[in-house]
């Protein structure tokens, strides 16, 4: 694809990992046959929509390789930032400092942080009834002042410990979590667990255990429902007691629907972001076009938000400034 391609315009949600471009690139003004190697580091929460888009625009260029890890979005910043990859995913805004340093964001797609907990938590009927608030959940994660089940459901007879895990790696999602309920990801209380896929294994392995999980890992990829082992909790938004039904989230579908509506809270909904140390050039910047324009058509089949397009072109502005 020339660099000076006409984009058609799609939506797609936010921040995932670093790609790095090693400049093995064959004058891309000239030739239609890209080459070279596109390296990418970050978040957990973009990782499996780059893999897709990585898959899609390998197709069309053979001879463009991807080398993607995930490893939370602090290692993305960092990483891109310091130049060490191309591009870095991120699920959160760039701050002051790193802009100073360099760094160039564009959002590219929406998803959402979820609470898990297991299957046979001790209250989960009542939970299914009554959502939990956020109150609640300041009184679990941040505070420390509910650590029985029974308190979360007003059931005094319930005295099953809660046992809360949170994210050990620098990330998104706990810095999102933590931002919905007032703080910041260092103030979460609860056993540190590296990873998204992690912190869901333990909730699933702990009957007690309560955690919080990117969407696209808090259900199954291919059934669209809850990952086997994990329930995903309803919220009571409006703090009214009761679980109504925009509040429960029993399949993909629900759950996206409620970001995509914005009936779920923002945060710990949030875009998700490609950073790169400063414009991106050659072929970086033409995959990152592609992503913002052909690569859209992937993203609600990924079980991610579309961005709305005006967002999307106020997101291609940037790349020509």
């Amino acid at each position: 694809m020339k660099k000076n391609t006409l984009l058609i315009i799609l939506i797609l949600p936010i921040v995932f990992s670093l790609i790095s471009c090693r400049s093995s690139v064959n004058n891309t003004e000239q030739s239609d046959d890209l080459k070279g190697t596109i390296t990418i580091s970050g978040a957990w929460a973009l990782y499996p929509m780059m893999i897709r888009w990585s898959e899609e625009f390998h197709k069309l260029h053979p001879e463009v390789m991807f080398d993607i890890s995930a490893g939370g979005a602090g290692k993305g910043m960092a990483d891109a930032v310091s130049g060490a990859v191309d591009i870095g995913m991120v699920s959160r805004e760039i701050f002051p400092e790193e802009i100073e340093k360099g760094a160039f964001w564009v959002a590219v797609t929406k998803d959402a942080v979820f609470l898990t907990i297991n299957e046979n938590n001790p209250v989960w009927e009542d939970i299914y009834k009554k959502g939990i608030s956020r109150e609640i959940l300041v009184g679990i994660y941040i505070t420390g002042e509910i650590t029985l089940w029974g308190q979360v459901v007003d059931r005094p007879e319930v005295v099953e410990p809660i046992h809360p895990f949170t994210r050990s790696d620098a990330c998104g999602a706990a810095s999102t979590w933590a931002e919905y309920l007032g703080g910041n990801q260092e103030d979460l209380l609860g056993i540190g667990v590296y990873g998204d896929p992690g912190v869901l294994d333990a909730v699933i392995k702990d009957p007690q255990g309560i955690g919080f999980n990117n969407l696209n890992y808090a259900f199954d990829f291919d059934s669209g429902l809850p990952v086997h082992g994990a329930k995903v909790v309803p919220m009571d938004i409006n703090s009214n007691g009761v679980a109504d039904p925009d509040e429960i989230y029993d399949g993909k579908e629900a759950a996206v629907n409620a970001v995509a509506m914005n009936n779920y809270p923002s945060p710990p909904a949030r875009d998700l972001n490609l950073v790169t140390q400063g414009i991106p050039v050659g072929l970086t910047r033409t995959f990152i076009e592609w992503i913002l324009s052909e690569g859209q058509q992937y993203i609600e089949e990924m079980g991610y938000i579309v961005l709305p397009q005006g967002k999307l072109i106020e997101e291609l502005n940037k790349l020509e400034k």
